[in-house]
Order: C-alpha cells, then sequence, then structure tokens
C-alpha cells in the first residue's frame, strides 16, 4: 500500500516536471523567460493566478476551519475579491499592457523616477523572501505528517530542500511559460482532489449529513456581526470581507509584481483583463470546494472535536481523511496535490523576484543599457540565488505553525498598503513628485509596523475579554490612506510640476 501511494507521488512529481518544460520550449529572450513573450492563453494564466495564491495551509486550513466555526466565510472573503480584481482590471491592467512592461515597477519609474522604482523592487523580493520563506516551512510541516503515514520518514529541512530543487529545476529552464503551464496541472489536481473527497465524504453522510451539517451552520455565508470592534478584528465580518477584501486583492492583484508579471504574459488587453477577474470567480468556486470538505468531514465525524480525534488541530482533518479516508492511489494522489499546491506557490515567487530584480533593480540602476541576453542570464542566475536564500530562510524557522501563519500575515500588512499607495499617489495627485512618493512610502511602512505590532483591540468572545489585531483586510487601506495623506501634504511644499509638452506629432498637426 505504501509503495504504491510513495510510487504515485514520484510519478506525479517528474511528470509535471517534465510537462512544464516541454509546454514552455525553449527560452530565447528575456521576454520570453519572464512574460512569456506575451503569448500565453489567457486561460492558463487565470489558473496560475489562483494556483500561485494558494499554498498548502489554503488547502488543509479551509475545510478545517469549515469544520470549526468559519462556515463558509472564505467564500465570503471571495465575493470581495472578485470586486477588488475587477477593479484592478479596469484601472491598472490597461496601464501596463500599454506600457509594454515586464514588470508592475516600471510604472513607477515612468510616473515617478528609477529612485522609487528601485525602492519598490527591493520592497517587495525582501517582502516576497521573508513571506515565500514562511510559507515553504509552513507547507513542509503537514507534507512530513502525510510521508509519514505513508513509512517515509523525511525531516522538515529535507523537505524543503526536495521542493525546492524539483522546483527550481523547470522554473529556471522554462521561465513563466513552465511556471504558468505546471500551475495550471496542479491547480487542478488539487481541486479535482477536493471534488473526489467530497463524494466519497457523501457516498458515506448521505442526505442526511447534509442536513445536519446545515442545521449546524457549517454551510453559513455571511458574517452579521455588525459590532465596531468584530468588523475591526475578524477576516469574516461582512464589511471586512467584502470591503476590506476588495482594498486586500487590489494591493495584493495590482501592485504585487508576483501576480502583475503573470497578468502580463498574456496576448491582449482583453485577455489579461480576463483573467484577473476570471481567477476571483474560481478562487470563490475553489474555496466553496474546499469548505464543503470541511462541512462534509464534520458530518462524517459526527461532529466530534479534533482533539477528540487524536488530532492537535483542525488543519489535520483533512489530511487525515486522505490517508486514512480513501482508497490506495487515490490518497497518494491527493498527497502529490497537496505537493503540487506547495511547488506552485513557490515556483511563482522564484520567477517573479527574478523578474523584478533584473528588470526594476539591475536594469533600472544600470548606467548602460543591458542587453537582452544579459537579461536573461541574469534572471537564470537569479533565480538560482533566490532559491538558495528561501530555502535557507524556511530551514532556519521554528516549528510552531500557528506563528509562522502569522508572521506572513504581518509581512503582507508592512507593505502592501505603500506599495498600492505609491501606483494611487501617482494616479490621483498629479503634483506628487518622486521625494513625495519615496517620503510617503517610508512612513507608511514605519506607521504599519505599529499599527501590525502594537495596536490591539478589545474584543468579547463568549463572555471573555480578550485583545485582537486588526484584521489583514484593513491594513491595506490603512497604509493606503497614510500614503496618500503623507505624499500629499508633502506635494504642497513645492511647486506644481510643469506639464509634460504633447508629442512631436501632436504638435507638428498644431
Amino acid at each position: 500500500m505504501h509503495a504504491l501511494n510513495v510510487g504515485v507521488i514520484v510519478v506525479y512529481l517528474v511528470v509535471v516536471a517534465w510537462i512544464g518544460l516541454r509546454l514552455s520550449g525553449r527560452q530565447r529572450s528575456a521576454g520570453e523567460y519572464f512574460v512569456g513573450a506575451g503569448r500565453m492563453p489567457w486561460w492558463t494564466v487565470c489558473f496560475s493566478v489562483v494556483a500561485t495564491e494558494t499554498s498548502v495551509l489554503t488547502v488543509i486550513s479551509i475545510p478545517g476551519g469549515a469544520y470549526t466555526d468559519q462556515g463558509f466565510g472564505n467564500v465570503e472573503l471571495a465575493f470581495g475579491y472578485i470586486i477588488g480584481r475587477t477593479v484592478v482590471a479596469i484601472a491598472l491592467i490597461p496601464l501596463y499592457k500599454r506600457g509594454g512592461f515586464v514588470s508592475a515597477y516600471e510604472y513607477l519609474r515612468q510616473r515617478f523616477g528609477p529612485y522609487l522604482q528601485g525602492v519598490a523592487a527591493v520592497t517587495f523580493v525582501l517582502t516576497r523572501l521573508l513571506a515565500e520563506g514562511v510559507r515553504l516551512f509552513a507547507s513542509a510541516i503537514p507534507i512530513e505528517l502525510l510521508l509519514g503515514e505513508f513509512g517515509i520518514s523525511l525531516g522538515y529541512d529535507v523537505i524543503i530542500v526536495a521542493l525546492t530543487l524539483l522546483t527550481v529545476v523547470y522554473t529556471y529552464l522554462g521561465g513563466i511559460k513552465a511556471v504558468i503551464w505546471t500551475d495550471a496541472l496542479q491547480m487542478g489536481l488539487y481541486l479535482l482532489g477536493a471534488l473526489i473527497a467530497i463524494c466519497v465524504l457523501t457516498g458515506h453522510v448521505g442526505v442526511a449529513g447534509w442536513s445536519d451539517a446545515l442545521r449546524h451552520g457549517k454551510f453559513r455565508l455571511f458574517d452579521t456581526d455588525f459590532g465596531l470592534a468584530h468588523i475591526l478584528t475578524s477576516n469574516f465580518a461582512l464589511p471586512t470581507a467584502i470591503i476590506g477584501g476588495a482594498l486586500f486583492t487590489m494591493a495584493s492583484h495590482g501592485s504585487d509584481q508576483l501576480i502583475v508579471q503573470r497578468i502580463l504574459a498574456t496576448r491582449s488587453i482583453r485577455d489579461s483583463q480576463r483573467a484577473m477577474i476570471a481567477s476571483g470567480v474560481f478562487v470563490a468556486v475553489q474555496f466553496a470546494a474546499f469548505s464543503l470538505v470541511g462541512a462534509l468531514l464534520w458530518a462524517y465525524n459526527g461532529g466530534r472535536s479534533p482533539a477528540a480525534l487524536g488530532l492537535s488541530s483542525a488543519d489535520g482533518l483533512y489530511p487525515d481523511f486522505i490517508v486514512h479516508g480513501l482508497p490506495v492511489v487515490i490518497s497518494g494522489l491527493l498527497v502529490a496535490g497537496i505537493l503540487g499546491a506547495a511547488m506552485g506557490s513557490l515556483s511563482a515567487a522564484l520567477n517573479s523576484m527574478a523578474n523584478s530584480t533584473v528588470a526594476d533593480i539591475v536594469r533600472g540602476w544600470s548606467r548602460r543599457a543591458v542587453s537582452d541576453a544579459a537579461m536573461l542570464r541574469l534572471g537564470r542566475f537569479t533565480t538560482l540565488v533566490w532559491a538558495v536564500l528561501m530555502a535557507l530562510f524556511a530551514m532556519g524557522f521554528s516549528t510552531t505553525t500557528g506563528n509562522v501563519y502569522l508572521t506572513a500575515l504581518a509581512i503582507a500588512g508592512y507593505t502592501y498598503g505603500a506599495l498600492l499607495g505609491a501606483f494611487l499617489l501617482g494616479r490621483l495627485v498629479r503634483r506628487a513628485n518622486q521625494f513625495d512618493a519615496i517620503v510617503a512610502f517610508a512612513a507608511t511602512v514605519i506607521v504599519m509596523a505599529f499599527v501590525v505590532r502594537v495596536v490591539q483591540i478589545e474584543v468579547t468572545v463568549a463572555g471573555t475579554v480578550t485583545e485582537k489585531g486588526i484584521a489583514a483586510q484593513w491594513l491595506v487601506p490603512i497604509g493606503v490612506a497614510v500614503t496618500l495623506v503623507v505624499g500629499g501634504v508633502s506635494s504642497r511644499f513645492h511647486p506644481a510640476p510643469e506639464p509634460a509638452p504633447p508629442p512631436e506629432s501632436v504638435r507638428a498637426v498644431a
């Protein structure tokens, strides 16, 4: 039994890497390596975006949350994501595509100058190194447990190194094309795994199980507690999910190179917009599928707590069912899907970090023109460098999953508001210059560090008063507000810039 499951996992990993390289072809230019020469089908880009933002923690924690007290709250979050991505598709994507950019931060150079582009790029790569290092370590925890059930005893460090090596092979050679195609395949596999689990669980619990889960609130979609403290601290309060979620996804999908790079790989503005908006729809479908797995697991286990089932947390419910509740080979395939989720987010991070390093930092700060061949070589080299650094960072973490998850959220909270705020400052405050933008960017990061680490709000839960931090979705609008206020005020202390002269063709006509 163990041998069959292990065989399925090994075959899957080899086949995914081979398919990614086969479909990507040979990379002859930096444009092909970083944005697929702008020729990728929109639907593969859509699936890649979804896979990029889906980590192992997403796959296992959403069923666990639905099992306990979240219900379908993650689907509620996805509604806000769809709104935010629609705004990005309309307001920002045409700006990037018409500019012929390979990086989102090239707009900041065009609008403000090279220094802000460099600040934004350095912020992005450092933030991504920290956040993805956290996610890589956190991914190793359930994978280690799952492989242990199959008789494979591997430490976290070994799993981290193995995942990194497997991922860097096709990322290094195939560039963004390999990343997008393998992401699409991996998303299909872990979503198929959720559908298989739903069918098997339905066979066990029947209509009565669905009815019991519904009656006990496991299908609850909207959190309608409108208390101010609850809204500010809960990720699932209705205003937080819809308004905060929309603003959060505007930052993560409109100003984060991790996502923007994939969107720039499409053939046209319309295809980019389709991929962006459809990714929100597919995230909602994905969240609904994993939430349904959690609701049916509750019925399957008779509503017993994770502790009563011998599990340390709700995150172990879905992996435990995969190993013990599914037939051999099928369970191996679903474990491979969880590995695929880890590899998908890792490959996306490596390629986007290499892209931003070369396009925004090396080329942006170079006094001489950098040839396309040199950019391609540098792109591959920096892919290896970031892979090594990320693996080392992940191996340096402690073994507490709760802490690393909160750390990942905090890292995003420091910078997302500043990044989105810089773009909006350029669009909304015409008199703002590069100095204003850099001052606003730095001030926002400082303020957000204080908000994330210090600010606590008292909340009453089951009659007990406790302190909670501000919900992650509100960190972006707070950061954006600080950036716009500081940048706007700073811009009033110097004369408005002279309007740009019209192009030669316009003057000639005049």
